[in-house]
């Protein structure tokens, strides 16, 4: 297994290790419920270093970015970050990813599990004008999350983020070592996402846990991190989308612009546009029962469709899920059936985000 640059780090926490993705990455230290509160209420720090970073550059980089994304890249002014994807010919999903523009080129994250997956599909779609390279085994990636992190940020960097907007991004000097800060997070809280390489990120991680300590900082792990971006509703590669999935039924249409040109997948969703029989819906729990991925989901006897993602809320105590479920019972207010260990269990579909409290644009 690989390990992270901050490995060592995790150890003498006392993290609780296990293989992800290719690296042996902590799912909790102190618990999930625990670390989950920690970024609610006041600030937790992730290694997330096993997500991929490529760089895209050359006179051609925009137009290559634009035809291979779903999302208008040329929106983007330095110093700005979009979300969007990459789909195959047929709409279904590559990945889910950042793209950020910088001053003479463009930075690429994508998720762990499909790092070479999606450079393989990258390069092989790559254009005359336009270069690629992975250069994810050289950065280590933490996200400092929660309503704490820019007081935590500004003490620890000796600088002033105050003014960094969402999904904006500062280039910044750190002990003379470049560092990218962007304003970013999968968390539905107040964040920041530090990129630097494998050697100054480990004094860097140390800095924010020692001023993060007045603040109450915790280190969290992967675990926290899944029902954190569940509560928002937040997709997760491999459960919520896939090859198999489409932007528009997953409810990611805001993210595809077709207007903006003529990117791969492009004619297929056009074609589904206004007639897609599925949709990615939340789902709440009535009694206590926790729904988990696969669990049916029923509308009186009829089977209506599946969980891909189901968790305890530790934020609303009550079971909640994301559902593929069938045109005619997304509706906000739709009661249906969960079937847990043979039992149908009632629960009612809801708006997005099941947390609604969240400072992520504070």
């Amino acid at each position: 297994m690989k390990k992270t640059a901050l490995f060592e780090r995790h150890q003498a926490l006392g993290a609780k290790l296990v293989p992800f993705a290719g690296f042996e990455m902590p799912i909790q230290y102190r618990g999930i419920v625990a670390e989950h509160q920690a970024v609610r209420t006041t600030a937790g720090l992730f290694d997330v270093s096993h997500m991929g970073e490529f760089f895209v550059s050359g006179p051609r980089a925009l137009e290559y970015l634009q035809k291979i994304t779903v999302n208008d890249v040329s929106a983007l002014a330095a110093g700005q970050a979009q979300y969007s994807a990459m789909c195959y010919d047929n709409g279904g999903i590559v990945d889910d990813l950042l793209v950020y523009r910088l001053p003479d080129k463009f930075m690429v994250v994508v998720n762990a599990a499909n790092r070479q997956k999606d450079y393989d599909w990258m390069a092989s779609h790559l254009i005359e004008g336009a270069e690629l390279n992975d250069e994810s085994a050289s950065i280590t990636l933490v996200a400092l999350q929660g309503p704490a992190a820019r007081r935590i940020l500004n003490h620890s960097l000796e600088a002033d983020f105050d003014d960094l907007a969402f999904y904006h991004l500062r280039e910044f000097q750190y002990k003379r070592q470049a560092l990218i800060v962007a304003r970013t997070g999968y968390t539905g809280e107040l964040g920041f996402e530090i990129y630097g390489n494998n050697e100054i990120m480990p004094i860097v991680w140390d800095r924010l846990i020692k001023i993060g300590e007045d603040f109450e900082i915790q280190p969290a792990g992967l675990g926290a991190r899944d029902t954190l971006r569940l509560e928002m509703k937040y997709s997760l590669y491999g459960n919520d989308i896939d090859a198999d999935t489409n932007p528009l039924e997953a409810g990611l249409g805001w993210i595809v612009k077709p207007d903006a040109g003529d990117f791969i997948g492009r004619e297929a969703l056009l074609a589904v546009k206004g007639k897609l029989e599925r949709r990615l819906v939340c789902l709440e729990m009535i009694n206590r029962a926790i729904p988990r991925p696969h669990y049916k989901v029923f509308a009186g006897e009829e089977e209506i469709g599946t969980i891909t993602s189901g968790t305890q809320s530790p934020s609303l105590k009550k079971g909640i899920a994301l559902a593929y479920l069938r045109k005619g019972f997304t509706k906000s207010g739709t009661e249906i059936t969960v079937e847990i260990r043979g039992k149908q269990m009632p629960g009612i579909v809801v708006k997005p985000p099941f947390y609604k409290a969240g400072t992520v644009q504070d």
